[in-house]
């Protein structure tokens, strides 16, 4: 006799069940909640894909850079830097362009840059909090529609129908309650997880780029460059 074959359990119908009917009880506000729950959801995952692709460990990045401009080797600081997708490389990588120039040019170029890229760690954030506080306010509408369904039909109701109809009422109420806090707590954690993480490439944007002004501000790295040749044989003709 062969070996038996165990069949994969299948999924139980029960829970898909379960959350229609719970959609159902609470009425046409789970469904507006459940719209701004996603929508949200989608803001969180672009957020922190651009986070974590602009984030890198700042002071390694600057202590290469410094290195590399100690060494009068301030291509391969750029380099590096253009091959960086974080936003303190691109802020970085303005200044030492300007590396031949004096401290105030590059002082201009680097504030230039923090400028620039400062709005994208806030770019829909205010939509996020946003959703996250609808959800609460659509969940508690919910709740005054459930309430007023009840007293409104328990008013109206002989005795014997008025249990069935509180019970409707209050399902409504506890449902878009329930599934408003949930929304909100949810997109609540996910704002402040990513509002801490653009404090910090904030921080270190800031940090390291004045940094960079001291260095080349106050060091002269940058090697003389070679004479031209071509110039150089007129110059001798002309001898």
């Amino acid at each position: 006799m062969g070996p038996e074959t165990v069949a994969p359990a299948a999924p139980n119908p029960s829970f898909f069940f379960e959350v229609i009917a719970f959609f159902n009880d609470g009425g046409i506000f789970m469904y507006v909640i459940l719209a701004i729950w996603i929508f949200g959801l989608v803001i969180v995952a672009e957020r922190f894909k651009a986070f974590y692709s602009w984030d890198v460990d700042g002071p390694s990045l600057m202590d290469m850079v410094k290195r590399n401009v100690l060494m009068n080797e301030v291509q391969k600081a750029i380099q590096a830097c253009s091959n960086s997708k974080s936003l303190l490389a691109y802020v970085l990588k303005s200044g030492l362009k300007r590396a031949n120039q004096n401290k105030e040019q590059i002082q201009d170029a680097v504030e230039s840059s923090i400028l620039e890229v400062s709005p994208k760690l806030e770019k829909r954030m205010g939509q996020l909090a946003l959703c996250s506080n609808i959800s609460t306010l659509f969940g508690l509408l919910g709740t005054i529609q459930g309430l007023i369904q009840s007293f409104g039909a328990v008013a109206n109701a002989d005795p014997a129908s008025k249990a069935k109809l509180l019970a409707i009422g209050i399902s409504v109420a506890m449902n878009t309650t329930a599934l408003g806090l949930l929304s909100a707590i949810s997109l609540l954690v996910a704002h402040q997880t990513l509002v801490s993480k653009g404090e910090k490439i904030q921080a270190e944007v800031d940090e390291f780029s004045s940094k960079l002004v001291d260095l080349l501000g106050t060091k002269k790295h940058l090697p003389v460059a070679p004479a031209n040749p071509a110039t150089n044989e007129e110059t001798d003709s002309a001898a």
